[in-house]
């Protein structure tokens, strides 16, 4: 190939490339770098200046409840994986792998992702009236004789806003892993049965490891989702649980942007760890 070709070709690629760059360098690295920046920033109870100090940084690592918020994001941010990868593989195994029917397969998967046509908060504010002390819940175990009194930690607890994320995002997980298991050639799993192969095996050694790029997918959602929350966590514990993102939210709302900006960094190299960890596990471009 001559050598006027193969500058043509960068010269295109590089017009092709210009476009995106320019929009993450602009809306992407510029604001992340911003708040890094002021995370640096001198504050005070009512002001800031942008002398540069770590004062902000020692603040929060020496802050019990700093701290605290942290560990609880990433307990709570590993339960709520944990119950959307259980509740979620096996609905997307009935829907991508068990259902025949493509055309049933899409109804549903609509029927999924119906409760994403109201609001989010409405979706979340609608758990109040089936956690609470005389929600439905509790009357219906009542009613059943499962229970003598009203269960108490249904509501205003990490237990409400775990049930809350795990039913907000459980979908999330659904999607790419019934979108990978219909993939799946069904003339390998009649191989695998014609050679005695039972269920167990045929899952374990064909199912899971052709559908563990869309377990990666949908683990990112949740993570990224799950690790920046705020609203769920604020409406169902009654603001007893504290979240990275309740931090920040509070902080922003006192004008504390140093202080905010400390968390912000802490839970974007929170979520970079995560989403690199989930990569190492399979090679998405290769995958899908």
């Amino acid at each position: 190939m001559s050598a006027p070709s193969t500058n043509r070709q960068k010269s295109h690629s590089f017009q092709l490339l210009a476009p995106g760059v320019v929009w993450m360098i602009l809306f992407l690295v510029a604001p992340i770098m911003m708040i890094v920046y002021v995370s640096f920033w001198t504050q005070t109870t009512f002001a800031i200046n942008p002398t540069l100090t770590l004062d902000s940084w020692r603040n929060f690592f020496s802050s019990d409840a700093y701290v605290g918020a942290l560990w609880t994001t990433i307990r709570l941010w590993l339960i709520v994986l944990t119950l959307t990868f259980l509740i979620g593989y096996p609905a997307a195994l009935f829907v991508g792998l068990l259902v025949k029917s493509k055309t049933v397969a899409t109804v549903l998967l609509v029927l999924c992702v119906i409760p994403f046509w109201t609001s989010f908060l409405i979706r979340v504010l609608a758990w109040r009236p089936m956690l609470g002390r005389e929600g439905a819940i509790n009357i219906l175990l009542q009613k059943a004789g499962l229970i003598d009194s009203p269960i108490e930690v249904l509501l205003f607890s990490e237990l409400s806003v775990i049930i809350g994320m795990t039913q907000i995002y459980v979908v999330f997980m659904v999607g790419p892993i019934a979108f990978m298991l219909g993939r799946i050639d069904r003339n390998i799993i009649e191989a695998a049965r014609d050679l005695g192969a039972g269920f167990g095996r045929i899952f374990w050694k064909i199912i899971f490891p052709l559908s563990l790029p869309g377990v990666v997918v949908g683990a990112i959602f949740v993570s990224v989702m799950v690790l920046g929350e705020f609203a769920t966590s604020g409406a169902l514990s009654g603001r007893k649980v504290n979240l990275l993102g309740n931090i920040i939210v509070t902080q922003v709302g006192t004008l504390k942007w140093a202080m905010a900006s400390v968390a912000g960094v802490v839970l974007t190299i929170l979520l970079g760890i995560v989403v690199a960890g989930f990569l190492r596990i399979v090679d998405l471009k290769r995958e899908i």
